[in-house]
């Protein structure tokens, strides 16, 4: 799929390219699209180059709160849910606590550790499946769950944004998270719905209940306040989680005995070795966008998507967004591309720099975890799982405009 959507930017472009020179007697757009690939890679690499010192000090923070029992502490906190919105799997059987672990380190940001651990899931679950080749009930509602970013720490995000110098990079924090709430919520219900599970048990209500007034709380409070209030307050409750969890962790790893210090070595070391690895994947996806924007065709596009908004009498700052959010279940690596040259061309604090960080955080590679979860098991039918989860993707992207608006517009 990555390589249709990389090699369509480029096809693209030369044919609009093509069509402006034979029919318009545009003679700079291959001029252009040629500029556009050179200052692309060259900002891909500054992009990254940029990047490894944030990205050192986030992935050495959560290492420390990795090896402080976190992940742990969440796991045991999750698990009376799942062992009931998953009835046909045993108490104690392993599905359970990988499931869980998985979610626990995605909604901490910890990536690499999430991927191997969701596979470990789909494996043991795979041990209760009674059609091999069909996605079980457990496993689709644990694949929608998963595509459907359950997301409390948005470090990819925060880095990028203070990269490009964003004059406060956590300010999408509590946005994202109310953007997230829904998408999750709606992945949920979804499944919920149509495998008849009991949401109306004590263990399960309480659960959504205790994290809907969370949520309800935050949306009371902020919608109480004038925007540039809410604005601030908004900041400094971001700023205040985020350094809180930092000692938070720190302070875990100080009971538990752990080396915070050499903790955060390790976990920075590996933040170095991610700047490093994501260069060719920027330079290929940028440079890709560079050309189709120069060749015309990303304008095209975007008025297209205007004239619709338009003729719906909406507000169109929104559409600049779209093109991240159309393909972001398609490929996180095109979708984090698009964000980047969203914020670089319309700056990394307009309504559409920061719109597309919300949706972004708020939305998932839903084919890819599909792709990835249920070849790792040899399933070929997924069922309802794409649905559900093109669902809550959808849910995410309508819920960031909205928060966008709300705090930001």
């Amino acid at each position: 799929m990555l390589n249709r959507i990389w090699s369509g930017f480029f096809l693209v472009a030369f044919l609009v390219a093509s069509i402006k020179v034979l029919y318009f007697g545009d003679q700079q757009v291959f001029a252009e699209m040629l500029a556009a690939l050179f200052a692309q890679a060259k900002a891909a690499f500054e992009i990254a180059l940029g990047l490894t010192g944030v990205l050192a000090l986030w992935l050495g923070i959560m290492r420390v709160g990795e090896q402080s029992g976190f992940v742990r502490l969440l796991t045991r906190g999750l698990t009376p849910l799942f062992s009931r919105l998953m009835p046909e799997v045993p108490k104690d059987h392993p599905a359970l606590a990988a499931m869980v672990m998985n979610l626990s380190a995605n909604m901490l940001g910890l990536d690499n550790a999430a991927t191997p651990l969701g596979i470990k899931a789909m494996q043991e679950l795979q041990k209760l499946n009674p059609k091999p080749d069909t996605a079980s009930a457990a496993q689709i509602l644990f694949m929608v769950i998963n595509s459907s970013s359950v997301t409390l720490l948005p470090v990819t995000i925060f880095s990028y944004r203070a990269q490009l110098g964003a004059q406060n990079p956590t300010d999408v924090f509590i946005p994202i998270l109310l953007a997230t709430y829904i998408s999750t919520l709606t992945g949920l219900l979804t499944v919920a719905f149509i495998q008849k599970i009991n949401l109306l048990d004590k263990v399960v209500l309480a659960y959504l209940l205790g994290l809907t007034v969370l949520v309800g709380g935050l949306l009371g409070y902020f919608s109480a306040l004038p925007q540039a209030q809410m604005l601030a307050q908004s900041a400094l409750l971001s700023q205040v989680l985020l350094f809180s969890l930092i000692v938070a962790f720190i302070a875990g790893a100080a009971y538990k005995k752990v080396d915070a210090y050499a903790a955060f070595i390790d976990g920075a070391k590996d933040g170095f070795q991610t700047a490093v690895t994501i260069v060719p994947y920027l330079v290929a996806m940028l440079v890709a966008i560079g050309v189709f924007r120069a060749s015309g065709a990303f304008a095209l596009l975007a008025e297209a998507l205007r004239t619709a908004v338009a003729a719906l009498a909406l507000d169109g700052r929104f559409v600049d967004a779209l093109p991240t959010a159309l393909i972001k279940p398609f490929s996180g690596s095109a979708a984090r591309a698009l964000m980047i040259d969203t914020m670089r061309t319309a700056g990394v604090d307009s309504f559409a720099g920061r719109l597309v960080c919300i949706v972004q955080g708020s939305t998932e590679t839903t084919f890819y975890v599909l792709a990835v979860y249920l070849g790792a098991v040899g399933v070929r039918h997924s069922r309802y799982a794409v649905t559900c989860g093109l669902l809550a993707d959808g849910a995410g992207v309508l819920a960031s405009i909205v928060v966008a608006y709300w705090f930001f517009g």
